[in-house]
């Protein structure tokens, strides 16, 4: 909590390594400050969340991962040469670049149940034998066999927590 001479309305939030810094003006009670530090740490958190990778959820494992269902569904056939988390996605679970073979996976996805996770690497996987969303793609995806359960479980999980995320892309 840093308070502020200079800072007369606005209330500020940011991270600093895992340490929430709120900026707010020094004439605020205390009353205030602890609304303001609570009511920052929530924004912060809804689009940004800070919470470590475990190691069973890093980028080797996703990538080996990948390489399980690839084999068991795809033929091994489909082979990222990158599988990574990043940033929480603003329209999209995950995506894929055919051209590169590299899939980026959504921070938002790493406490959903793993047979969900696994529909979107067999999705993005798929992307890399058919990059487009037409019935040779729908075909491969639709050999996991938890897929439409994945696809309800993620319209569910986006329209409960208002992200218009779609499962289409």
């Amino acid at each position: 909590m840093r308070r502020s001479q200079r800072r007369h309305r606005t209330v500020t939030a940011y991270w600093n390594d895992d340490t929430l810094v709120v900026l707010i003006p020094a004439r605020m009670t205390r009353a205030e400050e602890k609304h303001w530090v609570a009511e920052m740490e929530r924004k912060l958190q809804r689009s940004e969340p800070r919470r470590p990778a475990s190691p069973k959820a890093s980028d080797e494992a996703l990538l080996a991962r990948c390489a399980q269902l690839s084999g068991k569904y795809l033929g091994g056939t489909a082979v990222p040469a990158s599988v990574r988390w990043v940033p929480p996605m603003r329209t999209r679970w995950a995506s894929c670049t055919p051209v590169d073979a590299t899939i980026r996976v959504s921070d938002f996805l790493r406490k959903v149940p793993p047979w969900v996770l696994d529909y979107v690497l067999v999705h993005e996987l798929a992307h890399l034998r058919e990059p487009g969303h037409d019935a040779a793609f729908w075909a491969l995806v639709q050999r996991y066999p938890k897929a439409e359960r994945a696809i309800g479980y993620l319209e569910g999980l986006s329209a409960a927590a208002g992200w218009g995320i779609s499962t289409e892309d």
